[in-house]
């Protein structure tokens, strides 16, 4: 399973790189929506990670793109952007679970487990 991890942070992203793929996912990653979906676009991906907040294009932009050209995708939405507030509104417009930040390698690991299995 490839799992493409969305976020402007080098740390985040290499954390979940880290977790998942000592998990045995196929990790590839994105700085920004835009980036995650040109690499969506161009290659099989099973499962989206996005950050909502982030320069380029926002994860809420990026979420509402993809559930209009690839509903087959599986997309978790993380934030720890204003208390979590933008979570919400990012399950209600497509994605299949949310994480709050920072999120634990357990949460993230059950979390994406859960989803790929729905």
């Amino acid at each position: 399973m490839t799992v493409l991890v969305a976020d402007d942070d080098a740390s985040v992203r290499s954390l979940f790189r880290l977790v998942l793929s000592g998990a045995g996912y196929e990790v590839v990653d994105a700085a920004n929506g835009r980036e995650a979906a040109q690499i969506i676009h161009s290659r099989k991906v099973d499962l989206l990670i996005t950050d909502l907040v982030m320069p380029e294009q926002e994860g809420i932009e990026t979420i509402l793109a993809l559930r209009r050209s690839n509903v087959a995708l599986k997309i978790v939405a993380v934030s720890g952007a204003f208390e979590g507030r933008y979570l919400n509104a990012a399950a209600s417009l497509g994605a299949d679970a949310t994480l709050l930040k920072p999120v634990s390698p357990a949460d993230l690991l059950s979390t994406v487990s859960r989803v790929l299995a729905a």
